[in-house]
């Protein structure tokens, strides 16, 4: 059965075909969601995998529900042209670091696992106040010191007043909003569309919890990969350097090559035969 790779891009276009290119095999069927804001789409082509663009886009925003929406756009654009055995969610600046004959095998030997990443330690309460309170203006998040922060603010500091909490109930967890998922799993989340829209927008980054919350309090729990960590649990390396992420360089080749991780984020345009060396892993 065929895998799908769904793809976030909004930049690092010739990155983006670079990765068309590691994931273009027969066995594949690859969608890609371009961010609205993008006016000049950039041309991109794949020999063997179908290759789909979706019309549809949405304008993403830094921490806001969007980045959740054109998620579910990706699923479900994928799952109308199902079955696939595995549903793959990575942004236009990651790299496998396997080859497609490595990951199908690596998939079908953990088939009906969901890898989907957790930080369990890091569910503190004020990340557990991210998904209670309402956050006004969520498309402005990235605008600190404006009119829009500040009755943000303002507002936060009355609901925690008042004792005003939304969401009661609901055990939330949080991880890497990169994840693999079965045919299975993607039909479930994809059903709790309209209740996903009504617990999680007017969140803050909602994207970290969306997945790792629907798939904590259902069956498919227990169908859970790994909770040892987010990189395991998803089978991605990603470069974090204490809380910021930074792309990837030639001076971390080594760790790459040796990592058991399938893909790996983030990555740039900068130095060409750093990536050649990338795409080289995945032959």
């Amino acid at each position: 059965m065929k895998h799908a790779y769904l793809i976030l891009a909004h930049h690092e276009f010739a990155l983006l075909q670079t990765l068309i290119g590691c994931l273009d095999d027969a066995r594949n069927d690859i969608y890609v969601h371009i961010d609205r804001k993008v006016r000049e789409l950039p041309e991109l082509h794949a020999r063997q995998a179908r290759l789909t663009v979706l019309e549809r886009r949405v304008d993403i925003r830094w921490a806001d529900y969007s980045m959740v929406e054109a998620e579910f756009a990706l699923f479900g654009a994928a799952l109308r042209d199902g079955p696939h055995a595995y549903y793959h969610l990575l942004s236009g600046v990651d790299l496998p670091l396997k080859s497609q004959d490595r990951i199908h095998a690596f998939f079908e030997e953990h088939a009906g696992r969901e890898f989907i990443g957790y930080t369990l330690t890091e569910m503190t309460p004020e990340t557990v106040r991210r998904m209670q309170r309402w956050h006004l203006f969520p498309r402005h998040f990235n605008r600190r010191r404006d009119l829009y922060s500040a009755v943000r603010s303002v507002c936060l500091r009355c609901q925690e007043l008042l004792g005003i909490k939304r969401n009661r109930g609901i055990v939330f967890t949080k991880g890497s909003q990169w994840v693999s998922l079965t045919e299975a799993m993607v039909q479930y989340i994809l059903g709790q569309e309209d209740q996903v829209r009504k617990t999680f927008s007017h969140t803050f980054v909602p994207d970290e919890c969306v997945m790792q919350t629907l798939c904590w309090n259902s069956p498919f729990r227990e169908r859970l990969y790994s909770t040892a960590s987010d990189g395991e649990g998803c089978m991605r390396l990603i470069g974090w350097r204490g809380s910021e992420l930074v792309d990837w360089s030639a001076a971390d080749y080594g760790t790459l090559a040796a990592s058991p991780a399938l893909f790996a984020r983030k990555f740039n345009s900068s130095d060409p035969e750093f990536i050649q060396r990338i795409v080289a892993l995945s032959k």
